[in-house]
């Protein structure tokens, strides 16, 4: 057994990332870290090693327990792993869209003017 994995084959096994071409642009783009340090993909990680990795989702902390190579079930893929995320923050509600009209489109007709009044609760 080998005593380290390659950065973008690790977070792709353990689910942080949904395939290995995501995990191995994560890394390129410096959006994963080993120990503090942004990585390449082919760097090493080792098991202890604490590697955080930028995702859509937020930013997320795991401790290496086990290495693996391929990726395997939800199960397997938590005990590999120590999660130290923080928690997700809350989603904000953002106001309605403003209605916009395109740009030269004149003035509104009374058509127009009764809809955006319908779609305002007047």
């Amino acid at each position: 057994m080998t005593d380290s994995v390659r950065a973008d084959v690790w977070v792709w096994s353990v689910r942080v990332y949904r395939s290995r071409s995501l995990a191995t642009a994560a890394c390129k783009a410096g959006h994963v870290a080993v120990n503090g340090t942004k990585v390449k993909p082919s760097a090493p990680v080792r098991v202890g090693d604490r590697v955080e990795a930028l995702t859509p989702g937020g930013s997320r902390v795991h401790v290496v327990r086990t290495l693996l190579t391929r990726r395997v079930g939800a199960a397997i893929a938590a005990e590999a792993m120590e999660d130290l995320s923080p928690p997700p923050l809350p989603k904000t509600e953002r106001p309605a869209p403003v209605a916009v009209r395109e740009r030269g489109a004149g003035r509104p007709t009374k058509r127009d003017r009764r809809r955006l009044d319908r779609l305002r609760g007047r």
